[in-house]
């Protein structure tokens, strides 16, 4: 009976108006800051025992790049929270559903929010537009703690993945914690050290091992465990794999300056003006927009002669035939 009262008056929460946003926003726990020196701690803990164990799992310029990609989403992060929070608490406005703060929903609101970052990050793989988003975290040939500082200055686009989140009526300080905790989350997932767990956390949770395998370049490990915290949902979409091999980090090009946070955060973009550019017809230069990365980077092969071309029109005058991903 307590339960039902207490859900009858969760929902109706009056709007929160605009003139209130400085405060909620300057309210809202910066949990990220906060843990900073905790993962820099167990950074430098990963690094000294690599190290002593002659590991060589810490690339010095690699290094660089991480911290500095990571000091610069923070950066980001921190002027973009006000615009960020008028946009959800916006949403919020919208809906007769609105939920008032209960530290309870954190919960259901953490598992939606899973969700959506599987859906996110599952589409950010398969487009290129959103690939470009997202290759600075998997540009690292390492696999270290650090690798989860790599967080381009541009995955604020990603919001609209999480709107559904701000329209079923979740408080936007709860959205906002919901989402720091997802991200440190996925720092420990981020080490060679920590193997197999239990079965059971193995079957639920994106581990190290599960993530381990979304990071690696190998054929059977490319574009799986997409799951941010739970790995059931590459179970239930079809997009599981279980760690079988030592995975290889990276992705097909090397980086040419690993140190450069700019560089790092931005070769993708370059890469695709210039290949929009060169295109030809309005066709490919979509394709090379928003095809999926996969089949971008084989046209690509063709078109520097290392595969043999096949005439097709559905992609382009003159073009070429993509050979198609196997189901």
């Amino acid at each position: 009976m307590t339960v039902l009262l207490n859900l009858s008056t969760l929902f109706g929460a009056p709007k929160i108006n605009f003139t209130q946003l400085d405060g909620l926003t300057k309210s809202a726990p910066e949990i990220i800051v906060w843990a900073a020196p905790v993962m820099f701690f167990f950074v430098l803990i990963e690094w000294y025992i690599s190290y002593r164990h002659d590991r060589h799992l810490y690339d010095k310029n690699e290094t660089i790049g991480s911290v500095l990609v990571g000091i610069g989403n923070v950066i980001v992060a921190f002027l973009l929270k006000f615009t960020l929070f008028s946009i959800i608490v916006w949403m919020y406005n919208l809906v007769p559903w609105r939920m008032h703060f209960a530290w309870w929903t954190f919960i259901p609101c953490y598992v939606f929010f899973d969700l959506c970052s599987y859906w996110a990050h599952r589409i950010s793989h398969e487009q290129r537009f959103w690939w470009a988003t997202h290759v600075v975290h998997h540009s690292s040939e390492n696999y270290n703690l650090t690798v989860s500082f790599r967080l381009s200055w541009v995955q604020h686009l990603k919001l609209i993945f999480f709107f559904p989140i701000a329209i079923m009526g979740f408080h936007p300080v709860i959205f906002f914690i919901v989402n720091q905790i997802a991200v440190l989350f996925q720092f420990w997932v981020h080490t060679e050290y920590i193997r197999k767990l239990h079965p059971a956390i193995e079957y639920i949770f994106a581990t190290p091992s599960n993530h381990r395998v979304h990071h690696g370049s190998q054929e059977k490990y490319i574009n799986k465990n997409y799951g941010a915290t739970f790995v059931l949902w590459d179970r239930m979409f079809g997009t599981y794999q279980e760690e079988e091999e030592q995975a290889i980090y990276g992705i097909t090009t090397s980086l040419e300056h690993k140190a450069n946070p700019i560089y790092i955060n931005f070769h993708e973009y370059m890469d695709i003006w210039e290949d929009m550019k060169n295109a030809k017809g309005f066709k490919m230069k979509m394709f090379y927009l928003f095809g999926d990365p996969i089949d971008v980077a084989k046209a690509k092969e063709v078109i520097n002669g290392k595969k043999k071309p096949v005439p097709i029109k559905e992609i382009g005058q003159e073009e070429f035939k993509v050979t198609p991903k196997a189901s």
